[in-house]
């Protein structure tokens, strides 16, 4: 109930919401800028430290109310898997390969550049996944979140909450707009195991095709939830793993996160 009566909290949502609102989705060339972009730079704007208008309690209470909106979004991402569950059936298979895109692309792309950045073990934490909830929790278990990574699975997951739904709603737009991918494909790819930054990427594909805004709404829904599901399992027994080993073949660094462990 504390939660709820914070009126400050409450007003301030509303009002960037009908700001963002108004503002609409701006298109500029291959760049779609939409209403969650605006939310998300406003918002971040208004809690800025320096301006104390948001102080540190409250800023607590709204990340608690957090949970409640996105229990909103997965049941009506439910909802838009029930209607056309036959045609997500018949792509079950294109559903279950696009995993390996997910979770071996942060392998490929994401830990050379961590690497050659100079990052040691933190690497391992920050590079084997997206770093959402689950993933937090399987470095928790593990390793620690005191370890190194668990510094690297802590960093990953507040850039991703800072800043993925903005990097994944540009980019979507423009990969959208180049013609390259049918919007089921793309629509699969926005289904990465995150509900903001699918519902982002969601929304910049339905912008530029807007007539297939069902189907793409359905298809990143059984994504997401396939990834959600499977993603746990893929991460701790074959994700995981495989980052470490790559990462200990490269550093020669062997056994550092056991030995601090099992201190």
């Amino acid at each position: 109930m504390d939660l709820i009566r914070n009126y400050k909290i409450h007003l301030l949502a509303l009002i960037i919401v009908l700001v963002s609102e108004w503002i609409g989705i701006l298109k500029f060339g291959l760049v779609v800028l939409l209403p969650l972009l605006y939310a998300l730079v406003l918002g971040a704007v208004a809690s800025f430290p320096r301006w104390n208008f948001i102080k540190l309690p409250e800023m607590n209470r709204a990340g608690k109310m957090l949970s409640i909106g996105v229990l909103i979004l997965i049941t009506k991402i439910g909802l838009d898997i029930g209607p056309n569950i036959s045609m997500i059936m018949n792509s079950g298979l294109a559903l279950i390969m696009q995993e390996f895109g997910h979770f071996f692309g942060t392998l490929i792309f994401g830990l050379p550049v961590a690497l050659i950045l100079g990052m040691k073990r933190e690497a391992i934490g920050a590079c084997y996944s997206i770093d959402r909830e689950a993933n937090v929790a399987i470095i928790a278990e593990r390793f620690g979140l005191d370890s190194p990574e668990g510094r690297g699975v802590m960093g990953m997951y507040v850039c991703g909450t800072v800043f993925g739904a903005l990097w994944v709603s540009l980019l979507a737009g423009i990969i959208a707009q180049l013609g390259i991918f049918h919007p089921h494909s793309l629509a699969m790819g926005a289904g990465i195991g995150s509900a903001s930054m699918m519902a982002a990427s969601m929304s910049s594909i339905i912008a530029v095709h807007p007539e297939w805004e069902e189907t793409v709404r359905a298809y990143a829904a059984a994504a997401n939830l396939l990834t959600s599901v499977l993603g746990i399992y893929f991460s701790l027994f074959i994700s995981l793993p495989v980052t470490i080993k790559v990462y200990e073949f490269f550093t020669r660094d062997k056994g550092g996160s056991k030995a601090a462990k099992a201190a």
